[in-house]
């Protein structure tokens, strides 16, 4: 008779498994780890990944936290519903995420939050503040003074989309999708290429051009609910964890330094990294996620 270890059990706990779940007919694909009774950590992508961003976090962290990171729909391995079936926007993927949660009957979570899960997270956290545990930041804007000097362009392109349509061309090329990782890195060497290739072959699937199309549009919605988002922050005073690639051209470090002023006691970490910090700062961020998720998700 083989005895099974009490860290065999653990093991068991912290493998990542991958699933689906039905939203309104929507299938989202996510990922989730750990025990379902530790207090639970989910994680919302930026653009243009998916879940899979956070594949060798999860597993540094699982032993301790229940984690579940979804795919947006038209993201990852989730759905991508027609977009006369499905509005593109921001408060569209947060109502299905939000839903999602329900799905899973995840009612108090610490937020993490990447580039688009930023816009996604706070709507769900401004509808229910009761389901914030904590909040952690990963070069996810809420401030003015965090936009890097491209978004000047994109600005035209919201201005007249059709003027203006070489802006997002450029923002879905595969020198952009590659740079959105590599851009300001002193160390190339540790960062896979499989992992823009990959993002780029997803972006040329058909109906991706215009869905993305359609999400960079409706982005100038979240940056006029920067004040909103501020002024959240300061009522409810989350506890706070910001982790910020201070190299990232898109959402400079200022973005991240903002945060203090509303959340004075907010823990900010500007690290050696870009856009995308897990590429270089993965082991790093999960000891400053465990550290603070021990102090706060108590």
């Amino acid at each position: 008779m083989i005895a099974h270890s009490s860290s065999a059990n653990q093991f068991k706990q912290s493998a990542t498994t991958y699933r689906w779940a039905n939203v309104e007919g929507v299938r989202i694909f996510y990922r989730e780890a750990g025990s379902s009774t530790a207090p639970t950590i989910v994680m919302f992508h930026g653009f243009p990944s998916s879940s899979r961003s956070f594949d060798r976090l999860i597993p540094l962290l699982a032993p301790l936290y229940h984690v579940v990171a979804p795919d947006y729909p038209a993201f990852g391995h989730s759905d991508q519903p027609e977009p006369k079936e499905y509005s593109y926007t921001f408060d569209k993927l947060a109502d299905t995420m939000d839903k999602f949660l329900d799905v899973l009957r995840i009612s108090k979570c610490v937020f993490l939050l990447h580039d688009y899960g930023g816009p996604v997270g706070f709507r769900l956290m401004l509808k229910d503040p009761a389901r914030v545990a904590g909040l952690i930041v990963m070069n996810a804007n809420a401030y003015a003074e965090g936009l890097g000097k491209k978004w000047a362009g994109i600005a035209d392109f919201w201005s007249d989309r059709s003027a203006h349509a070489d802006v997002f061309d450029n923002f879905i090329s595969q020198a952009a999708t590659e740079l959105r990782h590599t851009l300001g890195t002193s160390h190339l060497e540790r960062y896979n290429p499989d992992t823009w290739t990959d993002e780029y072959q997803w972006l040329a699937k058909p109906g991706q051009y215009e869905i993305q199309a359609e999400l960079l549009f409706d982005y100038q919605t979240n940056v006029k609910s920067y004040e909103t988002w501020q002024h959240w922050l300061r009522q409810q005073r989350p506890a706070t964890l910001v982790v910020w690639g201070r190299n990232d051209p898109s959402f400079v470090a200022a973005g991240a330094v903002a945060y203090k002023r509303d959340l004075p006691e907010a823990e900010v970490h500007l690290l050696d990294g870009g856009h995308f910090p897990l590429d270089e700062q993965n082991d790093e961020i999960a000891s400053l996620i465990k550290d603070f998720m021990a102090r706060h998700s108590n």
